[in-house]
């Protein structure tokens, strides 16, 4: 691919990795700060109204960062599995899929999960009349906690709001659900693959309009399973995009083609999103979900250009902005409701204190240090682990049945028998 940094030879035993799109990955970050900037607006902070009044369109459009990060997820989940998983049935490729999407999401899922869970614990035992910061207070009784735990939370539920400990992972929850149908829409997408590439865009524009045409005429985005159309929708979109990626970078004429007009058409895309954000902020009620039309046209300029925006993107600041991106936005909701919290009991840092105008606009940044903090220690980490646990078991089981010493199994080489 045109934008696909190289990677490094793979060992001779070891299965080719697919290259990484830079830019792609340096798009998560823009998601998560959009999304990051959502909810900061819900702190009081009487001092920076005018500031606040002139970023309204940006503040009051950040859920649309999680549209964003559904039609990257079907890209790149698309890109790295179809060839595995895509030609027919085969559950072996199932379940090696299904274990690394859970070493990918579930180890820093996890830890926030269960920290911020016994935050609402504790804060409830000293507070009887304690809430979370959600419409609906979620349930703290051990069937949630399992719930929460396998990532289930969501999927009986005709609405988000009081599913999760920690608000915004709903969407983690959503994105879940995805990852099990996966391979049954990969056998599908298989057979796609060969369609003409304006066919593929079309289709992924077109799984977006109906939402987008009933938040145009309504102002409504939420209703009963709104969640299941919008992750089913938006990731298929980016699957469909993919495909067509694919299929323009599938010969040099093509690729060369591409490469010297998704530059400018990214920048027009870019232009036209902030364009109708703010003729949305405009409108009575929520219009802002008719940009995510966009999405899947930005996504696909991005992948096929080094130039325009994508070289933005592709700076190893941004590109690890993007990896950390998971991180940053599991931990910002805890964040901001432990302070808001603190808020209501230290005067220095209640609206109109001492110390809240500097604070206040410290948040996101705090929330994008632990973000760090998180990804490095143990999203990281954990998923290598697990990952490393994965392959471990078939040796073992491998060598109980060919009647070797468990340990040999263990041991350097026993993978590859």
């Amino acid at each position: 691919m045109t934008a696909v940094a190289e990677s490094s030879p793979p060992a001779p035993a070891a299965r080719p990795r697919i290259p990484e799109v830079r830019s792609i990955t340096g798009l998560r970050i823009v998601a998560a700060v959009w999304v990051l900037l959502f909810h900061w607006k819900f702190t009081p902070l009487p001092e920076y109204a005018g500031v606040r009044a002139f970023l309204t369109p940006v503040l009051d459009s950040g859920h649309l960062g999680v549209d964003l990060f559904y039609v990257v997820s079907g890209f790149v989940i698309t890109l790295t599995y179809l060839d595995t998983l895509g030609a027919r049935p085969r559950p072996g490729a199932w379940w090696s899929f299904w274990w690394a999407r859970v070493c990918r999401v579930w180890p820093a899922y996890a830890v926030v999960v269960v920290l911020f869970g016994l935050w609402l614990l504790w804060r409830r035992s000293i507070d009887p009349a304690f809430y979370a910061y959600q419409g609906v207070q979620p349930d703290l009784g051990w069937r949630s906690w399992v719930e929460q735990l396998l990532l289930v939370q969501l999927w009986h539920r005709p609405d988000f709001d009081g599913a999760s400990f920690v608000g915004a992972t709903w969407s983690v929850s959503a994105e879940m659900a995805a990852y099990v149908a996966f391979p049954v829409l990969a056998l599908v997408l298989h057979r796609l693959r060969r369609l003409p590439w304006w066919l593929l865009v079309a289709g992924a524009v077109g799984l977006l309009l109906p939402a987008a045409l009933r938040s145009y005429r309504t102002g409504v985005i939420y209703w009963d399973y709104s969640w299941a159309e919008r992750i089913f929708t938006e990731f298929g979109a980016g699957a469909l995009v993919c495909l067509a990626v694919r299929r323009l970078q599938s010969s040099e004429v093509a690729r060369e083609r591409a490469a010297r007009w998704a530059p400018r058409l990214a920048w027009l895309l870019v232009a036209e999103v902030v364009l109708v954000v703010g003729w949305a902020a405009s409108r009575p009620y929520d219009r802002y979900a008719v940009v995510a039309v966009l999405f899947p046209l930005l996504v696909g300029c991005l992948a096929l250009s080094e130039r325009g925006p994508s070289a933005w993107l592709s700076r190893p600041a941004v590109v690890l902005g993007g990896r950390i991106s998971y991180s940053v936005y599991l931990v910002h909701v805890p964040v901001y409701e432990v302070f808001w919290t603190f808020q209501e009991e230290v005067p220095q840092i209640a609206p109109g204190g001492p110390w809240t105008a500097f604070l206040v606009p410290h948040l996101p940044l705090v929330a994008i240090a632990l973000g760090w903090v998180l990804w490095r220690f143990v999203e990281e980490p954990g998923r290598r682990r697990l990952r490393a646990l994965g392959r471990r078991r078939p040796a073992q089981r491998r060598a109980v049945g060919e009647g070797l010493p468990e340990a040999a199994a263990s041991a350097p080489g026993a993978a590859r028998r």
